[in-house]
């Protein structure tokens, strides 16, 4: 069963996403036993950002008593065998935030992309924030080729339509591209998770951000909380 948990943004390091953290960090137990769950840290988006991996693990490991683990990819010869490994031990992945066009290229050039579709179809728990949460859809609404400067990227194509994290900050703009394009989306707001299984959204998770599900008519916006 495919499992998504996709949050909106929030900062890690400020404990902004703490009750979505529990949650995950609650499955994850649940899905390693008697053994001491494991979550496996992916931070390509941010170039591989150590500080940023070193507040996941205080996170996960400080709060919930969590084994970490991190994948290094960028600027770096790919083991295969060595990073295979590590995506089998994990009971999770954390996909992290940052420049969403620059990890896709990346996960795709270095041979990462297909230890994470193999995950993804075997139904390994994936959660993700930010860049990592609005990968998996058809289009994606960054700002990563430009900083300021928003427009719809090719995601992954995993999950159907359109979506914009920290969508407090961008509703407006984001809005009227899907009022335009008459085409469902999703807004996930900033301290908000939309959870997925088998690509059917199932439930909300709230840190105090909500989830939105938009549906342009070309006329019209209609717009439901979820």
């Amino acid at each position: 069963m495919a499992h998504l948990i996709l949050i909106g943004g929030g900062e890690l390091k400020n404990r902004e996403t703490m009750e979505i953290d529990g949650y995950i960090a609650s499955l994850a137990k649940e899905l390693a036993g008697e053994r001491r769950a494991c979550g496996l840290f992916i931070p390509t988006a941010s170039h591989d950002c150590m500080p940023y991996y070193n507040t996941f693990h205080k996170v996960y490991t400080g709060e919930f008593g969590l084994k970490t683990d991190v994948a290094l990819t960028v600027g770096r010869d790919f083991n295969a065998e060595k990073m295979r490994a590590k995506f089998e031990k994990a009971d999770f992945l954390y996909i992290g935030g940052g420049n969403t066009v620059f990890m896709l290229e990346h996960w795709e050039k270095s041979g990462l992309l297909s230890l994470i579709k193999e995950a993804y179809a075997c139904g390994k728990l994936i959660c993700g924030l930010s860049a990592g949460a609005i990968c998996w859809f058809e289009e994606m609404y960054s700002d990563s080729v430009a900083e300021g400067e928003y427009a719809m990227y090719r995601g992954l194509g995993f999950m159907k339509g359109k979506i914009s994290p920290h969508y407090d900050e961008r509703m407006l703009d984001f809005d009227k591209i899907v009022l335009y394009n008459k085409w469902c989306a999703w807004g996930v707001e900033n301290r908000a998770a939309l959870e997925i299984e088998d690509g059917k959204p199932v439930r909300s998770i709230s840190s105090g951000g909500k989830v939105w599900f938009l549906d342009g008519t070309g006329e019209k916006m209609v717009k439901t909380q979820f």
